[in-house]
């Protein structure tokens, strides 16, 4: 079911403009949408098309006439990938519901959508746009139903909820907060030194739903790091992703927990993360961060990713030495500058990741080094270095959803702390160079964020 529609903050920009040119009456756009999640669960912003306010044959404060040809180009645009329709008009008088001319205006208009678009359940629908950039929408179905869209969400340095006709967010740390959580679907990729802690702290914060995704079991030697992981645990070779969610039914029952024990580079991994509305990638790789960046853009979802090291120095004498103890954690928007704009993902990084993937003995060495940089380490004793990083990275989507920071989100893209030092940077969007890549809002369609490992079975074998 349907929940949440989502665009991002210049896709509202642009929006807005087109509503609100400035004469005090009614304007006219039309939004073409893509579903996504394993049950529809958030409907995206694919583009939105602009209604010539000189082809409205009656344009009034509280009225306006549609032109047949604009809805028939939506039409065109629509129906080549299923798209839903979203027919979305200003009140520039700021009336934050929908009146007695719009459920009339619908009754003719809606049927129509669906005879040229088929669909099942509630599909196409209609919006309103108040002057404070707040939106209602509504979904209808062929027989004529509709109902609300429970939130709509702008996505960008801040993430807002425009179903609130006023721009004051939700108090953080409060009351207020933790109801607005309760709605929320957060998805954590990696469940294990990072994204244990992660996932312990947004149930502890009571998020409504935590998506939980990681192939591994628990080990014996990643016990030291691994919240809520037992002896019996690893003695039984428990999934980290069920261990966890056994976890948080006892401390946080009202909190629902999906668990996709697979990598992030499976289908049914990606389609549930799809129905996020915030991704957390706590995984030590390029690959499942790469992955990661493209289900923020194609299914526009706010990223969060973060990681921890301790790079290493030889002196004179060839002892090792901690050269410093330090973290990162990375906010990426879907229009924004992504992991790969920022060095987080690199061509030759992905590269290595896959010969060292098909060549296990030169692979074993790499990967066992793990969190210390040039010195072998088993079990190495890490969990208050994660637990920073792990906290850091939840208050910066406190900070993005409930804003709290004295000088606001815009300089804080990258935050680079390092205990050695004693010190800690925060790094703009405009320090990194944005590569336009075209695919923003693409959704679900196939195959899957554009990789053929992830098209169906039946396509790839065809091929």
């Amino acid at each position: 079911m349907t929940t949440s529609l989502t665009l991002t903050e210049n896709q509202h920009a642009a929006l807005y403009s087109y509503l609100f040119p400035g004469d005090g009456l009614e304007s006219a756009a039309i939004l073409i949408c893509r579903f996504v999640g394993p049950e529809r669960e958030r409907m995206i912003v694919r583009e939105s098309l602009n209604v010539d306010d000189r082809s409205c044959s009656v344009r009034k404060r509280n009225f306006i006439s549609w032109p047949g040809e604009s809805i028939e180009d939506a039409i065109d645009s629509a129906e080549a990938d299923g798209d839903a329709i979203i027919l979305i008009h200003s009140h520039p008088g700021g009336f934050y519901e929908f009146s007695k001319t719009d459920n009339a205006s619908d009754r003719t208009t809606i049927p129509a959508l669906f005879a040229a678009v088929e669909a099942e359940g509630f599909f196409h629908g209609s919006a309103i746009m108040t002057p404070s950039g707040a939106i209602k929408v509504r979904l209808y179905c062929q027989t004529g139903e509709s109902r609300d869209v429970d939130k709509v969400w702008r996505v960008g340095l801040n993430i807002v909820d425009l179903t609130k006709d006023s721009p004051a967010p939700a108090m953080p740390f409060g009351r207020q907060m933790t109801d607005t959580l309760a709605g929320c679907t957060a998805c954590v990729i990696g469940v294990s030194g990072t994204g244990s802690i992660v996932a312990e702290l947004l149930a502890r914060k009571g998020v409504g739903h935590l998506i939980l995704v990681d192939f591994d079991i628990v080990k014996h030697k990643n016990l030291n790091r691994i919240v809520n992981s037992t002896v019996e645990d690893a003695e039984a070779r428990q999934l980290k992703t069920r261990m966890m969610a056994a976890a948080i039914r006892r401390y946080a029952p009202k909190t629902r927990v999906t668990i996709i024990s697979a990598g992030l580079d499976t289908r049914d991994a990606v389609i549930a993360a799809s129905a996020a509305n915030i991704l957390f990638s706590c995984v030590d790789g390029m690959t499942g961060r790469s992955i990661a960046e493209l289900i923020c853009r194609r299914c526009l979802i706010p990223l969060i990713d973060l990681g921890v090291t301790i790079p290493t120095r030889r002196d004179s004498r060839g002892m090792v030495h901690v050269a410093d103890v330090c973290g990162r954690i990375d906010f990426v928007r879907p229009d924004g500058p992504n992991l790969s704009d920022r060095g987080a993902v690199t061509s030759e990084g992905l590269r290595a990741e896959y010969l060292l993937a098909n060549a296990p003995d030169a692979a074993a060495q790499e990967i066992e080094a793990g969190y210390i940089q040039g010195v072998h380490e088993e079990a190495p004793s890490v969990m208050a270095l994660n637990m920073k990083a792990a906290a850091d990275a939840v208050l910066e989507w406190i900070a993005r959803q409930f804003p709290y920071r004295l000088d606001g989100n815009s300089g804080c893209a990258r935050t680079l702390f390092s205990h050695a030092a004693g010190e800690l940077e925060l790094i703009p969007e405009e320090e990194f160079k944005t590569e336009a890549t075209g695919d923003l809002a693409f959704g679900l369609v196939e195959p899957l964020l554009g990789l053929p490992c992830l098209a169906p079975i039946k396509v790839r074998d065809a091929a």
